[in-house]
């Protein structure tokens, strides 16, 4: 088995890395990649020094399976020639999400649309993987019609300019900005460039995405997206109108049995789900805050947590693979 990361210094590409060795995926030989400026350098993975190497490089080794967390540019360039040397492209960023020819998945939701000649498979965005994992049993229960989100993103999901960003404001020193802002001690209502009709693309991607995912046109979805000076996991306030009355503690057992969902619902106790205490490298996605919209028929509302490296990002992706390999459409 071949593998080949995409962008393996970045940090979700390292969380890749960190998440094959965990889970133990079967990787015979390791081809990270980077930018030109990287390439040359050892990567030490799996009790092994490994060549970084440029993605040319990558595509004559001819690997299995390629995970991409390079930016869209780059997936767009890259994945369409490593899918012809016969790799089956896994890619983290949002070039593939809305082809109508390119599976959208989360294995615990929508892995069964997966297909053996599938060779571009999209990860979705990290804010919507978390958001329909606890709205995939609701929708089949109960049938959900409408949506309304508000995020709470950390800085971790722009990269490693951000994080250094918000360091250096939190300790008084200049520095490189990430945003046109301060983030520390800030609040920031845009994530990604502003479309024609005033959402930000980082919100319509959570539109789109949530309803293809789920595959169901007629779901209505509304995203304010929102960065915080957080690290540990994105946040999100979630509003769900279902199509027939809802029984609370029903619907907290059915949470509690869908894979990779974990209920943290206890206001007695103060119990609820928080991305630095709970999620933080964690694969899980935390739900609470679990009570009906008293102002709405048949709405309930609840806070979901994840960190977006993980399930957010590399867990996901991952786990795509080890659905490839567990059909025998990967060696191993």
């Amino acid at each position: 088995m071949k593998v080949t990361v995409v962008g393996a210094t970045g940090l979700v590409g390292t969380r890749m890395l960190a998440v094959l060795a965990e889970r133990r995926f079967p990787v015979d030989e390791l081809i990270p990649v980077a930018s030109e400026r990287s390439a040359g350098r050892a990567l030490e993975w799996g009790g092994k020094s490994w060549e970084v190497v440029t993605p040319d490089r990558a595509v004559e080794a001819r690997p299995h399976l390629a995970l991409f967390s390079a930016g869209g540019s780059t997936s767009l360039e890259w994945a369409p020639r490593f899918a012809e040397a016969g790799c089956v492209v896994v890619d983290n960023s949002s070039a593939w999400r809305m082809d109508p020819h390119k599976k959208l998945v989360v294995p615990e939701v929508n892995g069964d649309v997966l297909e053996a000649g599938d060779r571009i498979i999209a990860n979705p965005n990290c804010s919507t993987i978390q958001m329909v994992m606890v709205l995939k049993p609701l929708h089949d229960r109960y049938g959900v019609r409408r949506v309304v989100v508000s995020t709470y993103q950390s800085v971790t999901g722009t990269g490693k300019a951000a994080v250094d960003q918000l360091m250096n404001e939190r300790a008084g020193l200049e520095g490189p900005m990430a945003y046109r802002y301060p983030i520390d001690l800030n609040l920031i209502p845009q994530i990604d460039v502003f479309m024609a009709n005033g959402y930000t693309k980082e919100e319509m991607k959570m539109i789109l995405e949530t309803r293809k995912i789920l595959g169901d046109q007629s779901i209505a979805v509304t995203a304010t997206a929102v960065r915080v000076p957080v690290m540990g996991g994105h946040s999100e306030s979630v509003n769900i109108e279902l199509a027939s009355p809802p029984d609370l503690e029903e619907v907290r057992q059915l949470l509690g049995a869908m894979p990779g969902v974990i209920v943290l619902d206890n206001p007695d106790a103060f119990e609820y789900p928080m991305p630095g205490i709970h999620a933080h490298e964690r694969d899980e996605v935390f739900v609470g805050r679990i009570r009906l919209d008293e102002s709405r028929p048949n709405s309930i509302n609840c806070w979901i947590v994840s960190d977006n490296l993980r399930k957010g990002a590399a867990t996901n992706a991952v786990q795509i693979a080890e659905q490839l390999l567990l059909r025998g459409w990967l060696p191993g």
